[in-house]
């Protein structure tokens, strides 16, 4: 059984974001990490492989600057069998569109019977790109996963739904969107931080991609941002010191009322 991992290298949102001036993030300039919800998705697939080392093969894909390769690394030190880094000038400033068109124009030229992808990237929060890769691809898509399980040629996948869930099972090859609560993800041990850079990191350029010109880069991307900025740092607000307990509760009371709260 192959799985195929999409992961995400993206900012620290903790140490702040900086923008290009045609608002597009500057990710060279912002301190990175792995995608949460990507690296859930990861630690399912590991949990697989755990089930059937000999006959379970996990592979990382990740799509991003040369510096992405950092994720790999971390990804096959956590236990993944290989990477594959997809890199190139031509690809930069690519929306959801154009990015799950390019990641899917690489996975048409791999092996795989289940494709993971996290919920959504903390850099962008549009849970479109895992969707969007199972409809370039053709083949069936559960997202929100909070379970997974193989059964046979299958999946079966608990999805979350507002107060309640679903359970679903599709016949692989198919894709599954997982969520941050899909599990606790292991961390990298001593001998897979030693062992990783062993490893051939494979890194593919626009030649490897089966996928048309117009559909890559800011050329291929819809998208328009009409405005970025930096989170704008909040006044101290109004500063009171009541004389007593019971004035402090009757001013607290009088704001949740101009507030309409009660």
């Amino acid at each position: 059984m192959k799985i195929v991992v999409c992961i995400k290298q993206v900012p620290d949102t903790k140490g702040g974001v900086k923008f290009k001036p045609d608002g597009t993030l500057d990710r060279a300039a912002m301190l990175a990490i792995m995608n949460p919800d990507d690296k859930a998705g990861l630690e399912a697939a590991l949990r697989i492989k755990d089930s059937d080392p000999d006959n379970v093969e996990v592979t990382v894909l990740t799509m991003g600057l040369p510096k992405a390769e950092e994720v790999l690394r971390e990804a096959i030190a956590m236990g993944a069998d290989k990477g594959v880094l997809i890199t190139d000038r031509v690809l930069g400033g690519a929306d959801t569109w154009a990015t799950s068109s390019t990641i899917a124009g690489a996975l048409k030229n791999m092996e795989y019977d289940l494709i993971i992808t996290g919920r959504q990237a903390i850099d962008g929060d549009t849970a479109q790109v895992g969707p969007q890769i199972s409809e370039h691809l053709g083949i069936p898509v559960i997202s929100y996963a909070e379970e997974l399980k193989i059964e046979g040629d299958s999946v079966v996948v608990k999805r979350q739904f507002d107060d309640r869930y679903h359970m679903l099972k599709a016949k692989m090859p198919c894709l599954v969107t997982a969520l941050q609560e899909l599990n606790e993800p292991r961390y990298m041990t001593p001998g897979g931080i030693f062992d990783c850079f062993d490893k051939e990191v494979q890194v593919w350029g626009r030649d490897k991609l089966d996928v048309e010109d117009s559909n890559i880069g800011k050329v291929g991307s819809p998208t328009v941002i009409a405005k970025a900025s930096d989170k704008v740092a909040k006044g101290k607000g109004e500063v009171v010191t009541p004389d007593s307990a019971d004035e402090a509760v009757n001013y607290i009371f009088s704001k949740l009322a101009e507030k309409h709260v009660i």
